[in-house]
């Protein structure tokens, strides 16, 4: 990938441009499309978990991160079937598509996450040291989603239906994380279980460095790792074995 970077970097480019074309605030929606959406969430489910600890600063974590995750996957599902011309007639390692248009919702979110510093400091009166091990989560939740990227684009190229069923599925998540509502409401029994959402470790892990000011634990830490490992192998064994076959299918 190195010899194609200053590919990657038009591409990322190209994609960002294209993401706000002819839209008034441009990147602005980055951060005001999450803010919007948290606000909304705060309103409707203050009267059940307000009295939570940093409920508000909670959801607003909790929405930047699903934002990253659901733009992230969402727009990957259609890069290798919306570049069909650099598949078919250049070419191209075609990871690096896949690449640029995580490192796309990359920056969108690295911009959304500085913005939101502020109103951390001015909600919870002071930022958290461990907000300085924000890159390195960051970094690894990139690495899952560039591994589920490689898994949901090549799948696309050969199962056009994988829109719909992703969309159900992204809904269903949503409400499988604790984004408006706390994870303590979780029985028991259902914890092992529900843990075993990405998207939940991951914003459990944002929320400790963030907001609570604590180290992750070993085992939240472990697990997310492990997610991002297994999700780039498993995506990048996958896209290696149907590439083969991808211009016959455009």
């Amino acid at each position: 990938m190195w010899h194609y970077r200053e590919l990657i970097r038009n591409l990322t480019v190209a994609d960002l441009k294209n993401r706000y074309q002819n839209t008034s605030l441009g990147f602005f929606w980055s951060l005001l499309s999450p803010l919007l959406l948290a606000g909304v969430l705060y309103f409707v489910f203050r009267h059940l978990w307000g009295h939570e600890e940093d409920f508000a600063v909670n959801i607003l974590v909790g929405v930047m991160a699903w934002q990253f995750f659901a733009t992230s996957t969402s727009s990957s599902l259609r890069t290798i079937v919306s570049n069909s011309g650099l598949v078919t007639r250049v070419y191209v390692p075609r990871h690096i598509l896949v690449l640029s248009n995580v490192l796309t919702s990359l920056i969108n979110s690295l911009l959304a996450f500085v913005a939101l510093l502020p109103i951390i400091l001015i909600l919870l009166g002071s930022l958290p040291p461990t907000v300085l091990l924000f890159p390195l989560v960051h970094v690894v939740f990139f690495l899952f989603l560039f591994g589920a990227g490689l898994f949901l684009s090549s799948l696309f190229v050969y199962f056009r239906d994988l829109t719909q069923i992703w969309e159900v599925l992204i809904r269903a998540l949503f409400f499988a994380s604790p984004i408006m509502y706390p994870i303590t409401i979780i029985p028991d029994y259902i914890m092992p279980y529900y843990l075993l959402n990405p998207v939940t470790q991951f914003i459990i892990i944002y929320r400790d460095v963030m907001v609570a000011g604590r180290f992750p634990s070993e085992y939240s830490i472990g697990v997310a790792a492990g997610f991002a490992v297994l999700a780039c192998a498993v995506g990048s064994l996958t896209f290696r074995r149907l590439e083969r076959r991808f211009a016959e299918q455009m």
